[in-house]
Order: C-alpha cells, then structure tokens, then sequence
C-alpha cells in the first residue's frame, strides 16, 4: 500500500498516469483521448461474441488475401496530443502495420482502413463523440460504430479537414456495406453486431 500512495504523491504526466491505471486495473482498457483519461470495464458477452463474429466474417471474405489483417485491441496512435491514443475494439489494417509501430504498443494512423468500436454501457458517449473527433483527426477512411445504447449502427467515413461528414444509420434488419476504402467487399448484419449472435 505504501508503494501505491508513493505512486498517487508523485506528480506524474498524463502518459505515465495511463501506464500506471493500465497495471493497477487488468482487464480494464485504458486510453488517452483529447488530454483525457479513458478507463473501460471489460467487455461484456454481446460484445465479446461481436468481436469473434467480425473475425470469423474479415477471414471468410477474405480480408488476408487482400493484404489485410484484422485484430482486436491495438493502440492508434492519436496525432493531436503527445500523450493521445486509443485502443480500438477491432481494427483492419494494412498486413505490414507492424512497420507502422509508434511507441506504447500503438500504431500509426495511416495503416489503419476501419475502425470498430462496440459501447459499453458506462462510456458509450466517449465512442460516440470523442473518438469520431479523434478518428477524423487521425484520418481513419472509416469508423464503425456499434451503439447498443441507442440500438443502431453509424457509419462514419471520409473525413475531410480533421471532420467526418453526417454518419450513415443502420436499423435492425439492415446490413452495414464496408465501405470500399477499406479494401474488399462485405456486408455486415446489424442485428449480429449488435446482439453479437445470429
């Protein structure tokens, strides 16, 4: 305990205070998002079984013979802040991203084609306003936004300026084109992003 409030008395910058949540809370994704601190609980089973489904939907369309991966988890590096990254939930990527490495296990903007990230139920507002702002900064072609507090999908591409357009709305019972910058053709049900079953 003394180690800990040692840690608590020192000053420290906003990236050191990251590393520090990151090993105090495990399990826990811990991001820096225009000078803030994020901390997101783990995800729950929706969540997790929409993560496996775009796994299992990028490898049967696929993704790797076109030149993409597809993971879960990686930083981005953000570019407007020193300290800014994010880690989105699931990412397409250029197959040499590993080339792109910034630093803190984060990646360069460019080698990213789609961006997805699924709300949780304490911080839905930080995917839905703050990272939008951060992607469009970064210039990710596409981000993909599974709102399960709102029941629908956005779709967020092309930004221009630093600013993503209106994003495109899909309902129950839809299916959500990935949009043709990211490199193959696919389109994703609504109802399984949301409820992460078919």
């Amino acid at each position: 305990m003394a180690v800990l409030q040692n840690e608590l008395q020192q000053e420290l910058t906003l990236g050191e205070a990251a590393d520090w949540l990151a090993r105090a809370l495990p399990g826990r994704r811990v991001e820096i998002l225009l000078g803030r601190l994020v901390v997101t609980p783990p995800p729950d089973g929706s969540h997790a079984l929409s993560l496996t489904w775009l796994i299992e939907a990028f490898a049967g369309a696929g993704a790797r013979k076109v030149g993409l991966r597809y993971v879960q988890g990686i930083g981005l590096w953000l570019p407007d802040l020193p300290d800014d990254f994010a880690v989105p939930d699931f990412s397409v990527v250029d197959e040499d991203f590993r080339d792109a490495l910034v630093r803190k296990n984060c990646y360069a903007p460019n080698v990213f084609r789609l961006v997805v990230e699924i709300t949780s139920s304490s911080n839905w507002s930080d995917d839905l306003n703050a990272k939008v702002e951060c992607y469009a900064r970064a210039n990710i072609p596409a981000y993909l936004i599974v709102d399960r507090k709102h029941d629908e999908v956005l779709l967020y591409i092309d930004p221009v300026d630093g600013k993503y357009p209106d994003p495109q709305r899909f309902k129950r019972g839809q299916s959500v084109p990935v949009p043709e910058s990211v490199g193959l053709t696919l389109d994703l049900s609504v109802d399984t992003l949301l409820d992460g079953d078919d």
